[in-house]
């Protein structure tokens, strides 16, 4: 395959998204040319890719640093990763205040992923003072938005009856909304649901794709609650949970 790309193609950000799947390394040197010609969109995205080794050099500072350039032309995600770099630390000393006033700046102009990230912060209290009322508002803006891990969060709210009046059957329905949008830990309350109904089947159906998507913090609880669970098709389960987890601890 050539590495020769015509210049609307270093200019289609669209495109080199595509790239990144089909040729990471040449994708790589498209997005380094068309960042340096000013694309925003790949200003951004170089930044991604220097953050997670693709295709490049992981260099988590310089990707700090081309967030930063993109911020600047208000690109959301590009902020959204600014807060992201400075709640972990990623190329600089973390600072949860310092994320939050990044993640504010997006979730006001209406990025979901902002409005989730600055939720968790203020529902633990992480760079900013504890405000659940806020979190709530703002996980529930963010599901109305589409965004699937924050439709699960709304469901345990709406469940518990925190901070507003219990509902569990809207809560039962951002569960199944959780769960069709992709989020492992809303595919894994939808199979509760779903087996407290008697819907067994079905729910270790969604069991597995929680399996397949869930990080090693998710597959520790899990695994755990799997274990005491009443179905012994679940405990089964649980087996697999532990296995994947063990998978992943090792990479």
């Amino acid at each position: 395959m050539s590495f020769q790309l015509r210049r609307e193609e270093i200019l289609d950000a669209s495109g080199l998204a595509a790239m990144l799947e089909e040729s990471p390394a040449r994708a790589a040197q498209a997005i380094l040319l068309a960042a340096g010609e000013g694309e925003v969109e790949a200003q951004a995205l170089l930044g991604q890719i220097l953050l997670d080794g693709r295709g490049i050099a992981q260099d988590p500072p310089l990707a700090l640093r081309w967030f930063g350039i993109a911020a600047g032309r208000e690109h959301l995600m590009a902020r959204n990763m600014l807060g992201r770099c400075h709640e972990q630390g990623w190329g600089c000393v973390a600072d949860a205040s310092v994320a939050a006033s990044h993640y504010r700046i997006a979730a006001e102009s209406g990025l979901d992923w902002a409005m989730y990230n600055l939720a968790n912060l203020l529902a633990t209290g992480r760079g900013v003072a504890v405000d659940q009322r806020q979190a709530l508002a703002l996980y529930r803006r963010a599901a109305e938005a589409g965004h699937a891990k924050s439709m699960n969060l709304l469901g345990r709210y709406l469940e518990e009856g925190q901070f507003c009046p219990q509902d569990r059957a809207t809560a039962r329905d951002w569960y199944r909304r959780s769960a069709e949008g992709g989020d492992f830990r809303g595919q894994f309350s939808h199979a509760a649901v779903l087996a407290d109904a008697g819907h067994v089947e079905e729910a270790l159906g969604w069991l597995r794709k929680a399996l397949v998507g869930g990080n090693v913090n998710f597959l520790r609880v899990a695994s755990e609650s799997l274990m005491n669970a009443q179905h012994p098709q679940f405990r089964e389960l649980a087996d697999a949970y532990r296995l994947r987890l063990s998978e992943l601890v090792a990479l």
